[in-house]
């Protein structure tokens, strides 16, 4: 059995509502210019959900600050939980927050780390309405400037690929895991306009209206692509059915990276795989193991 096809139509974590899918067709049908300048206003824009119970007592301990991002001027809420020279910094995925990856933290604590965790750009409280990924990365530069150095980092979708990134960039750390990461965002955008509903040519138009704004090209922020230059242990752990980002980014990035493992679980999902204790040990034991 090929291990990277698809065997089912899987459901994703958040679905895009109906009324906004009528609302994105109805003005392509009149003004295909303007639908692409909506549907990057939507791909940008974060949906910020309520803080579920089982986060609030990392919510509640945690020591809370604010960072201002220099190249942004945005201003990002930062937990620090606990207290250690051995440092690892949280990174949570698109609509996510900064308790999100509580198991984690939770489990680094009982083992003598330091978690710095934050609320992305335009998520949870930090200011913004929108973000996107090199804003993501700004955030990461100016935490690392302010709060690193970091032992390791642990990264879940969005936010692996923003660790790839990090990494191959401007981050120095001993070691990363991150949990359903995507690879290309051009893939990215042809899911999303398929979620819209509206046909192939818009996918090309959008990718070129935002590297038109971004100034570069999209995938060369692939997380496939940058991770050829990250030699530091990597663990990438994805789900065969996670229904956001297609098991196959894994084998993938994997394949890529100079010293990565691979860990595929069944039947956890996308979120789901966040509160599994078997896949917080594996995660932990990584970074103990190369810190």
């Amino acid at each position: 059995m090929d291990l990277l096809s698809q065997q089912k139509e899987l459901k994703p974590s958040l679905v895009i509502p109906k009324p906004v899918v009528f609302l994105s067709r109805s003005v392509h049908f009149f003004s295909s210019r303007l639908a692409i300048r909506l549907a990057a206003k939507m791909f940008t824009t974060p949906i910020n959900f309520k803080t579920p119970k089982r986060e609030l007592a990392m919510a509640k301990s945690a020591q809370k600050k604010e960072l201002i991002v220099g190249e942004t001027g945005k201003r990002i809420h930062l937990l620090s939980y606990g207290y250690s020279k051995k440092k690892v910094l949280l990174v949570h995925g698109w609509a996510g927050r900064s308790t999100q990856l509580f198991a984690f933290a939770d489990k680094l604590l009982e083992k003598g780390y330091m978690v710095i965790s934050f609320d992305g750009p335009a998520h949870g409280k930090s200011s913004g309405k929108t973000t996107d990924l090199l804003d993501f990365l700004a955030t990461i530069k100016q935490i690392d400037k302010e709060h690193g150095p970091f032992e390791a980092a642990i990264g879940h979708s969005f936010g692996g690929i923003s660790l790839y990134n990090a990494v191959s960039d401007f981050l120095k750390i001993k070691t990363f895991v991150t949990i359903g990461a995507g690879d290309k965002v051009s893939n990215i955008l042809v899911q999303f306009i398929k979620n819209l509903k509206l046909n192939k040519s818009a996918y090309l138009k959008l990718q070129q209206f935002i590297e038109k704004k971004w100034g570069v090209l999209v995938d060369d922020y692939a997380s496939g692509y940058v991770a050829s230059n990250i030699d530091i242990p990597v663990l990438v752990i994805h789900d065969t059915e996670d229904g956001d980002v297609p098991v196959s980014n894994a084998y993938n990035i994997r394949q890529n990276l100079q010293n990565g493992s691979l860990l595929i679980t069944h039947g956890l999902g996308h979120t789901k795989i966040l509160r599994d204790q078997n896949i917080v040990n594996k995660t932990v034991e990584h970074i103990i193991q190369n810190t």
